[in-house]
């Protein structure tokens, strides 16, 4: 079997989550310096006698929120990252997607037999608590996905038409 990184669906949708942690990222490093520079601003206004109210507000918001961007920018990256390197060595497994719950799904690999009291699916919890990522992933019930593990106990998932990879942690019941 070809390592899921040699597909290009695999590739593409890598390359889409790395785009969406450099947006977080370059986001909150232009917030931050622009509550630096708002923040220098508000200093000389002070120094010459002017005041202007809430300055100070916006200026530790700007700088509050951007850390925060950089932060999940950074890890975002670090998740891609690591997920590229394990999809080298680790090929797709195809099975079926139930959902659970607002987050959880169970994986079923190809050849799961659900009376078979031996067999348990994977069962797995989004990453993600983004509203439109779960959503996306809870319209696959039933459908048929690839998945993969990256390492300890997560995995990561896919299916024809997604434009990006979803992460998850497996759980138990």
């Amino acid at each position: 079997m070809l390592p899921a990184a040699d597909d290009p669906h695999t590739r593409t949708a890598l390359a889409a989550h790395q785009v969406g942690a450099l947006r977080w990222f370059g986001a909150g490093v232009i917030a931050v310096v622009l509550g630096v520079l708002l923040g220098v601003a508000a200093v000389a206004l002070a120094g010459s006698g002017r005041r202007v109210p809430g300055l100070g507000v916006v200026v530790l918001v700007l700088v509050l929120v951007g850390l925060v961007g950089v932060v999940a920018g950074v890890g975002a990256l670090l998740r891609t990252h690591r997920w590229q390197r394990a999809l080298i060595a680790t090929p797709w497994r195809i099975g079926r997607l139930r959902i659970a719950g607002p987050a959880v799904i169970a994986f079923e690999p190809e050849g799961f037999d659900e009376l078979d009291p031996f067999q348990e699916p994977v069962r797995l919890r989004l990453l993600s608590t983004g509203v439109w990522r779960t959503r996306a992933v809870q319209g696959l019930d039933g459908a048929e996905v690839r998945a993969a593990p990256v390492g300890g106990d997560q995995w990561v998932l896919t299916a024809d038409g997604l434009p990006t990879l979803y992460g998850a942690r497996t759980t138990r019941r």
